[in-house]
């Protein structure tokens, strides 16, 4: 009989602020700054500074996370703004993944302030899991000085979905047999992965409630949202097998980030990174005796909010003109022109061989590439990295500016 499947999300609450506030107690701070109307922004002098996290009481004024710091002191006169502080956050971070590791060896590092833990192995261990997972949330209480939510459920999306449900300090279920109960008359806006536009044209067609969505025709929804749909309508009825994926082994992705020293919204100077980068992750590929079949680029933007976007190569490749030529399509189509913090290149579906489709049309430089990229790296071996660079990588930078 298969064994049913156990998922905790766990979810920091006002992650960037409890942690500021955790660090400034520890330095001998007396003023808690969650007891007080006060958020984490970017610099005030700035136009483009914004509220990243905010205390609970801020939010009894109405303070938003994403609005402008304007906005927020408009609302409320005498509210405190502290600067982000994204090192702390990578050390809090992982220093309550590492006291994850001992609850669960299955853990997926969602972003930096969520985790899903696989628990479906730990019922041997721990009778009543409900009950384990107050206690966890105790426990990181004490333990670190801020709380958290925990959404159990039967797979990630509805763990991560009953996370959401009433905060702070709370556990909260989702299993299968609770979803029409608890999920059904939430805003279809609440579902994951039903964003803004998404749900503006549900709501066009009379679907207001995830319950809507459920019973919707599915036909219907193909139109709109074309292969979207089953996932949207998969969701809405709490299905999802996607398994707590752990942190990848080694070789199976290269990547390589660049936190830049201002926010950048001039393309070319992130393609001037994108180009360093490609050759760092194309020289690394190539040491290793791999070619790459996915490239994908990774933003973080002014206001800590991360995305990527990748593609799936016809051919793998090890070249680095390629992966660069990629990255700036990938950006191109991606990048929403807001200022970025952030840029990276990660390779992965990784394999021995480079298995190609030629066609008629393909010349003899397209084939050779690779002999090409070979010779390079021992100039570059030998006179340095930035010896020598493939004049058309070059030229890509001049485009579209």
């Amino acid at each position: 009989m298969k064994q049913e499947r156990i998922i905790f999300h766990i979810d920091v609450n006002n992650a960037f602020l409890s942690w500021t506030a955790v660090e400034m107690l520890k330095n001998g701070a007396t003023l808690d700054i969650r007891t007080i109307p006060s958020v984490i922004g970017g610099d005030e002098d700035k136009r483009r500074g914004i509220v990243v996290a905010k205390s609970p009481v801020a939010k009894k004024y109405g303070i938003k996370t994403a609005e402008t710091l304007y906005m927020a002191r408009k609302k409320c006169p005498n509210v405190k703004v502290y600067p982000a502080n994204h090192e702390l956050y990578k050390e809090k971070s992982d220093e309550l993944y590492a006291y994850f590791q001992t609850l669960t060896p299955t853990i997926e590092r969602f972003s930096i302030d969520e985790s899903f833990l696989d628990m479906t192995g730990m019922k041997y261990l721990h009778e009543d899991l409900v009950a384990f997972a107050y206690k966890i949330k105790n426990e990181i209480k004490e333990r670190f000085g801020y709380t958290v939510n925990i959404g159990i459920a039967n797979n990630k999306l509805c763990a991560k979905m009953a996370s959401d449900f009433e905060k702070p300090d709370k556990v909260h279920t989702l299993f299968a047999a609770e979803v029409k109960e608890k999920m059904w008359s939430l805003p279809v806006s609440e579902l994951f992965m039903c964003g803004k536009s998404t749900t503006e044209v549900l709501n066009q067609l009379n679907i207001k409630t995830i319950g809507d969505l459920a019973q919707a025709d599915l036909e219907l929804l193909r139109k709109y949202f074309k292969s979207f749909a089953i996932t949207l309508h998969n969701y809405a009825w709490g299905i999802d097998d996607s398994p707590v994926a752990k942190r990848k082994a080694k070789n199976k992705s290269i990547s390589t980030t660049e936190t830049l020293p201002q926010d950048i919204t001039d393309r070319s100077k992130l393609l001037k990174v994108l180009l360093r980068q490609a050759e760092e992750v194309g020289r690394d590929l190539r040491r290793q005796g791999y070619y790459a079949s996915t490239v994908a680029i990774i933003l973080r933007t002014h206001d800590f909010k991360d995305y990527s976007h990748q593609i799936k190569l016809v051919n793998a490749t090890n070249v680095s003109e390629t992966i660069y030529k990629t990255a700036v399509q990938l950006l191109d189509n991606a990048w929403r022109r807001e200022p970025i913090r952030l840029i990276g290149i990660r390779l992965s579906d990784f394999q021995k061989e480079a298995m190609k489709q030629v066609s008629l049309f393909d010349q003899p430089t397209d084939i050779n590439q690779e002999k090409v990229q070979e010779v390079m790296d021992s100039i570059k071996d030998k006179f340095g990295s930035s010896s020598i660079m493939p004049a058309s990588m070059l030229e890509v930078t001049k485009e579209k500016n």
